[in-house]
């Protein structure tokens, strides 16, 4: 296959797994236990049907929307996901510079391989920085005042991952990061050369956002279930969202809120936007998926608060679906990662440019022209 062959996310995904090896790619791929959660993310679209409108006079349309204040040019965010240099050797640098290409927003994680201060040199979109507590406050406060320095847009807190999900995908494969070579997986490492050479002789393996107070920054190889569980803070609550909020100063963001209590709690701390997510099915098995939570927390506060539905998308009809149910905007992780994977930033741009046809031949077909004509009128429910 080849990347003129991938017509959707999916054929993305194939591309991915056929040049990548299995570990790194089941990094990708994977989820927590069974992974039910993550497959309902995206079936959960599916119990929704849209109804359209004809006879609309659809010759120019605006799919574009405002995000945390900041134009966008489609109602769509690329989440913050980390490592990515291990997928494609431009990581984060060929996700950023195709989202400035269609002017989107775009994250990067605590956890990321390229820096804040190259990011936010290398790109004018707007930028969001996922930010991890640790339990060393010293690097939290290092990575926000970093973020103020370099000009980031927004700081969105990441409040689901206090404890790691059980990835068994990784656990039967050794994943680590970076890469540690082990016996059964030696082979599909050798058999992808590419990867490996483009691993071994390219820039070395950082994460350049931790490397100032932690030795997993500098190269330290060690699986992501036991850098969480060692790493992060599990006495995190909403005290300490408050403060990093009060510390930030600018736009904030929660990412993992998945229930109506926590996001009035959202709002009563002065939280801008909540990301409707279950961490793309990675932590708890058998939550609900974010589309099936978004009406009934939209309906909570809506108005009070931005709401990101966050998940599971892999086409446009997705995007306006939620949309539909009164997310602000929707967003994914996966539907780049495999692009990325696959073919670097030339893979990413062809993923995007199917995403932004869809939801353009969408809206055309569905009868509107601006992304906020989009509302319940136009769904049906199976169930």
């Amino acid at each position: 296959m080849r990347l003129k062959d991938c017509h959707n996310i999916a054929d993305m995904r194939l591309l991915a797994k056929q040049r990548l090896p299995w570990p790194v790619f089941d990094y990708i791929d994977g989820a927590a236990d069974d992974e039910l959660t993550k497959g309902r993310n995206t079936a959960a679209y599916d119990e929704v049907d849209l109804v359209p409108n004809v006879l609309a006079g659809v010759a120019d349309i605006d799919p574009s929307c405002t995000i945390m204040g900041r134009k966008s040019a489609l109602p769509l965010v690329l989440s913050p996901t980390a490592l990515q240099r291990v997928f494609h050797h431009e990581g984060e640098r060929a996700v950023a510079r195709a989202a400035e290409k269609f002017g989107l927003w775009f994250g990067i994680s605590s956890l990321a391989t390229v820096s804040i201060e190259e990011i936010a040199a290398l790109v004018s979109t707007p930028k969001l920085f996922q930010l991890y507590v640790h339990k060393d406050k010293g690097l939290n406060a290092s990575m926000i005042e970093r973020c103020k320095a370099a000009k980031f847009d927004a700081i969105a807190l990441t409040v689901d991952t206090i404890v790691s999900g059980k990835r068994e995908r990784c656990q039967r494969s050794g994943f680590t990061t970076p890469p540690r070579f082990s016996a059964s997986s030696l082979f599909s490492y050798a058999t992808h050369p590419r990867w490996g050479l483009d691993y071994v002789f390219r820039q070395k393996f950082a994460l350049p956002n931790l490397d100032t107070h932690v030795s997993e920054g500098t190269g330290k190889a060690v699986s992501i279930a036991e850098y969480f569980n060692t790493m992060l803070d599990v006495s995190m609550n909403w005290d300490t969202a408050a403060k990093i909020r009060q510390d930030w100063g600018g736009t904030f963001a929660l990412k993992g809120v998945m229930s109506v209590a926590d996001a009035r709690r959202a709002v009563e701390i002065g939280a801008d936007a909540i990301w409707i997510s279950n961490h793309g099915g990675r932590q708890l098995d058998g939550s609900r998926a974010p589309f099936d939570q978004v009406a009934e927390i939209v309906d909570a506060v809506g108005g009070e608060i931005e709401v990101i539905c966050d998940g599971g998308v892999r086409r446009g009809t997705h995007v306006l679906k939620a949309l539909c149910e009164g997310a602000t905007a929707a967003s994914g992780g996966r539907l780049y990662l495999y692009a990325l994977a696959a073919a670097g930033q030339p893979g990413v741009e062809r993923a995007l440019t199917l995403m932004q046809d869809e939801i353009e031949r969408g809206m055309r077909l569905m009868g509107v022209t601006h992304v906020d004509q989009l509302d319940r009128s136009r769904l049906r429910y199976r169930r």
